[in-house]
């Protein structure tokens, strides 16, 4: 399994951002979160909570796997979700199916 890279999930971000022409300030408003904060997690140098992941899922129309590893698939081909609750326990499964996996010293260095 590859491990999380955070420079290329913060250019899928970065990606999703533009293609729907928002700047960074709006899709920040939009998560909650500051300007600063999104150009950290768009240029991979800061990691971000699963709260946040799913607030970024939800206002980009994409799911965890696109984000993370890239597999482009929108929500409305994908699985729709009730609630948030739903989609958080949807993106807990991936990442601990991701983590089972990996080896033990990488566990330790993987952070969301």
């Amino acid at each position: 399994m590859p491990k999380l890279d955070y420079a290329q999930t913060g250019a899928r971000i970065r990606e999703l951002r533009k293609a729907k022409g928002w700047s960074q300030e709006k899709l920040a408003k939009k998560c909650g979160i500051s300007l600063n904060f999104i150009g950290q997690i768009e240029r991979g140098t800061r990691s971000m909570s699963l709260d946040t992941f799913a607030r970024l899922c939800r206002e980009l129309g994409t799911n965890a796997d696109a984000l993370l590893w890239g597999s482009r698939q929108p929500l409305e081909m994908g699985i729709q979700y009730k609630n948030k609750d739903e989609m958080y326990v949807r993106i807990m499964r991936s990442v601990a199916d991701i983590l089972e996996d990996m080896p033990d010293r990488e566990k330790a260095q993987t952070r969301l």
